[in-house]
This record gives C-alpha cells, structure tokens and sequence, in this order.
C-alpha cells in the first residue's frame, strides 16, 4: 500500500497524542455526564473514487484531511428509565479538495422505558449530517448528507415463554447538491413482532414488516419523469441462538415483495434476509461472520436501489489489557433492476461488487482514553451499463478521543 503524507502535520498529531496520553481526565469512567474532544488525521489515495484509467478531478487523486470534534455524552439510569444522550459537532478540512470542507453533527437522544416487569421499549430521535460517499457519484463537488431519524418501539412479556413487540421508524434524507436532490426520501417502517423464548434465552419469532418510501423529486430520465416511491412488505423469520456459552447465531431470514413502478415490471420479490454469527473461544482472539442477501439504496444519478448479495468476516485479538487490534473484510455483489426508460437489451452486465477490507489498532491507556490507527482498502469491479468504473482506494487514518 502506498500512502503519501502531507508535510509534518503526522508529527503534530503524534505530538499531541504523547500530550494526550499523559493528561489525567478529571471524570471517572462511570460518571453521567462526560465532555468529548477528538483529532484526527487521514490521507486516500483514491478520495473521489475516481476509476481506473480516467484522470483524477484537477488530475488529482489522493488527498489528506484533518478532523477536529467536540461534544457531551450523556448517560444515566432513574430508578427503571434510561436516558442517553449524544451530541458531537465536527469540523473537516481537506488539504487540496478545499471545497469538501463541512461541518459535521451527530446527535443522539434514547429514552430506554421501562413498566413493571413486563413492558419495556425505547422511543428517540437522531441528526447526522456528514460527506456523503462518492463511491456511485462522479463529482468533486461537496455534497453533504443529512439524515433524521425518529423511532418508537416496545415489548410486552405476556407470558413467561411469549413476548410480542410493535415498532415504528422514520428516517429522512436530504442532499446539498441540486444534481443530488432526487435521492432525498424519507422511509417509514412498521414492525410487529411475536418471539417464544426458551429457557437458555435463546428466541425464534415471526415478524411482519412493512416499508414505505417517498421520493419528493421526480427522478428525469431523458424526456420522462420517474417517480421512484416504492412499498415493501416482508414476513421473516427471527433466530437468536446461544448455541453454545462462546457461540452464538443472530438471523432474520425470510421473504419480501417490493413495488415500484419505476423499475421494470414494477414488481420484485424474493428471498432476503441476514445472519451473523459470532464466536468467542477465549483467550484473547474472537471472530464474527455474517451473509446477507437484501434490497439497499443507492446514492446514484443512474439507479435508487440495488439487490445485494453479501458476506463479511471480522476478528478481534486483545493484545493486552489495554491494546485490542480489529481486521475485517467484507464483500458484496449489487444487482441492477433497470428502469423501463433505459432501454437496456437483455442479457447486460448490470452487477458490479464492491471489496473492503480494514486493520484497526486501539491503544486505551486511561479507561477514557482512546488512540487509534488503521489502514484501509476498497475496490469495485464496475459495470459499464450501469456506468460504475472499476477503482481502487487505500486509506489511512489516525485519532485521538478523550472524555473528561
């Protein structure tokens, strides 16, 4: 991997992680309330994603950036009531693609309910606004992405072996750029859910599921306009498995129907789902796998959604006490449905795959203390249909966070 660094400023980072790592923080690990500061360093080889044999924008590709975040953490527990609050703010700076610097917020409010013993849920609401990804959008352009959320579920233990739950989630998106307008939506989902529950704590229930998404822009595909509002239903299975005291299975696996008229015949349908395992023998090392075959949205001019087939592994050695290193690669096949405007002959490439793969190290040497360093790798194999070019990236990343 071949990483370039922008002058001394590495220095001035490893500088003030030495500093960091020395000070004493005045809150202790279980206190309420905490203050947040972090510093961050990067540099992408690849930032924009540019494809393979095309000149990068400015005939540049690799670029370096600095990130500085502050913010309260806020957690506590009122005799059955949790409260969690989260708020960070964050400021980026790029050293050559100057017109990507943003501002970013992250915030974060749970109330973890709680009724006699048998009522329980969480209702809250979260703010995100970041850099969206360029991995589908061929632009040096900023644009960011904001994002809402508001939730509101909750399970009854009606019986010693049966528990029922109901929930309800609203998320909207919202894009800076003009040309990304047409990617804002909002999604509301509905849930109910019924689960038997052995006597080892493991759970199998049954849940019903329902999606609505609302694209406020018509999508303009040469001289017609798209609507892309879709609905999808889904009845599911749910597994939660301690299949042993160091293993265990998490699955939610089932059918869908999907309905949006923009897309071919305007009807999909199929299997879909998710499983993750996780396996803790001891010692110091543990490792997680997962497979997963499900629709996704897509942040694209081209193509709103794709279906994805996909598998990721991960491990994590616990060096030491306080030195714990993450790997983790994953992969994922996206699937094309073409829109009737496109015309596209039978039997095109209308796939193309993405690869990541990541090594982290996380130094803790005070409990509220955290230095980290990664490396990071991520390749497409593009389709020209679609118009997704092949690319590389390799990345690198140092920070340092502290709470007082």
């Amino acid at each position: 991997m071949s990483i370039a660094y922008a002058g001394v400023r590495p220095l001035v980072l490893l500088s003030c992680i030495v500093i960091a790592a020395t000070a004493t923080a005045s809150a202790g690990p279980d206190d309420a309330l905490h203050l947040y500061a972090g510093l961050g360093y990067g540099h992408d080889d690849n930032l924009l994603r540019v494809p393979d044999n095309f000149p990068g924008f400015d005939n540049t590709r690799a670029d370096s950036w600095w990130s500085r975040e502050g913010g309260l953490i806020f957690d506590k527990t009122y005799s059955l009531q949790r409260i969690s609050l989260v708020a960070k703010l964050s400021k980026y700076d790029f050293d050559h693609f100057k017109q990507l610097n943003y501002d970013g917020k992250d915030i974060q409010a749970s109330w973890y309910w709680q009724v006699g013993n048998h009522l329980n849920g969480k209702i809250g609401a979260t703010y995100n606004q970041t850099l969206a990804p360029y991995t589908d959008f061929a632009s040096d352009q900023r644009n960011l992405r904001r994002s809402r959320s508001r939730y509101a579920e909750g399970t009854w233990r009606f019986h010693a072996a049966w528990q029922a739950r109901a929930g309800f989630q609203r998320d909207v998106y919202a894009y800076e750029l003009a040309g990304e307008r047409y990617n804002n939506r909002s999604e509301n989902t509905t849930e109910l859910e019924l689960d038997y529950i052995a006597r080892s704590a493991s759970t199998v229930g049954l849940v019903a599921r329902r999606v609505k998404g609302a694209y406020p822009f018509p999508r303009p595909i040469g001289n017609v306009l798209l609507n892309d509002d879709f609905t999808q239903d889904e009845l599911k299975a749910r597994v939660k498995w301690n299949v042993t005291g160091s293993s265990s299975i998490d699955a939610l696996i089932g059918y869908l129907w999907r309905d949006q008229p923009s897309y071919g015949p305007g009807r999909t349908r199929g299997g879909a789902g998710r499983v993750n395992l996780s396996y803790q023998p001891g010692g110091k090392t543990s490792y997680t796998a997962s497979v997963s075959r499900d629709f996704a949205p897509l942040e694209s001019t081209l193509v709103s959604y794709t279906l994805n087939n996909g598998a990721a592994v991960g491990a994590q050695w616990d060096a030491t006490a306080k030195i714990h290193v993450n790997a983790d690669f994953s992969a994922e096949r996206r699937n094309y449905n073409a829109r009737q405007a496109l015309n596209v002959p039978g039997g095109a490439n209308l796939r193309d795959s993405i690869r990541n793969a990541s090594v982290r190290a996380t130094w803790t040497p005070r409990p509220l203390l955290h230095l980290t360093a990664g490396v990071a790798h991520q390749s497409r194999s593009g389709s020209i249909v679609i118009g997704t070019g092949s690319f590389r990236s390799n990345s690198i990343t140092l920070s340092a966070s502290a709470q007082f």
